[in-house]
């Protein structure tokens, strides 16, 4: 009887033992996350520092961040922990060399179809001449997109200047012979005014043709149709000549989709492998953040407003991110705000 006990009880020592173990090898402790500087940057921020917190007992803080500041201080400092969202073609050599060296991870995709670029027509106007949705069809009805300025001319509206989209659009203006064709190339002057032209153009049912990215309220707000080039994305050409300012012979291509991911410094990783799990399962669509920056906007939400409206109004979404016993913590959480 007495070795009986013994024996149950080295048992039971031995479970807490490896219990222990497991437990102090997911603690997770003091996290810092990126919080970057536009909507759906800062939604996941406050997303991912709600659910750490409350699902997975960290203690997330969110630090100012921006994408070059943030990317070279992750590899050469170790902090942040974690940016939410990342766009890696903007720092690719150094990204890819911090894990090349093993001092950065991608835990998953923050969009799973990554950024979107592209030339957009709004989709009534697609409705009412099919055609459209192709560049061979803009080329058909280049009249319909009257210039603000010039009678003579149609209006193709690119990227603001000083962005590096605008280098992108400018180059597959030329490819796409849009000036031989009888377009102006309009700089909108900001991004306010692009979006603001693509409003205005809605409110007036009045045809529109230019430049846009996902995910972006103006995507969610207003229905708009990409235009195929007639051909796929060629991610060399891309890289090596349309994003290049002294590109001299650009050759037309679809904008590729650009990567959108969650980065992690190798410390984390090794932190908590629970809590880096739940990264590489979060993740958004580009329609799923276009309605949710679209609210942002009509609301004037800031990311705290946002993450709250989120988490109450898409249980559906976030829940299948998680195990039922730590989505039920985010759960309760809620009911204590």
């Amino acid at each position: 009887m007495k070795f009986a006990y013994l024996a149950g009880l080295s048992l039971s020592l031995s479970v807490f033992a490896q219990l222990s173990a497991a437990s102090d090898k997911d603690r997770c402790g003091k996290v810092t996350l990126a919080d970057m500087n536009w909507n759906s940057a800062t939604l996941i921020a406050h997303i991912d520092q709600f659910v750490l917190n409350h699902a997975f007992n960290c203690k997330a803080e969110l630090v100012p961040g921006d994408t070059m500041p943030t990317g070279a201080s992750m590899i050469e400092k170790g902090e942040p922990d974690i940016a939410p969202e990342f766009w890696s073609n903007s720092m690719k050599e150094a990204i890819d060399k911090g894990i090349r060296e093993q001092r950065l991870m991608v835990a998953g995709k923050t969009l799973s179809e990554g950024g979107e670029e592209g030339f957009w027509v709004p989709e009534y106007l697609v409705r009412q001449y099919p055609e459209l949705n192709s560049i061979e069809g803009v080329l058909k009805h280049t009249e319909l997109f009257s210039h603000p300025e010039y009678s003579d001319k149609s209006a193709f509206y690119g990227c603001p200047a000083g962005w590096n989209c605008q280098i992108s659009a400018g180059n597959l203006f030329k490819a796409l012979k849009l000036e031989q064709a009888g377009f102006d190339l309009v700089d909108p002057g900001s991004g306010a005014a692009l979006s603001g032209s693509i409003a205005r153009a809605y409110e007036r049912q009045e045809p529109w043709f230019g430049y846009y990215w996902a995910p972006t309220a103006v995507l969610g707000k207003y229905k708009m149709v990409k235009v195929d080039f007639g051909v796929k994305p060629d991610v060399e050409e891309f890289l090596n000549c349309t994003t290049q300012a002294d590109c001299l012979s650009p050759k037309v291509t679809m904008y590729p989709p650009s990567p959108v991911n969650t980065l992690v410094t190798a410390s984390f990783a090794e932190q908590s492998p629970e809590a880096m799990a739940y990264l590489g399962r979060r993740s958004f669509t580009n329609q799923q953040m276009n309605q949710l920056l679209a609210w942002m906007e009509d609301s004037q939400a800031d990311g705290e407003m946002a993450m709250e409206y989120f988490l109450r109004e898409h249980q559906d979404v976030w829940q299948a991110w998680l195990t039922d016993a730590r989505a039920e913590q985010v759960v309760q959480a809620l009911k204590r705000l």
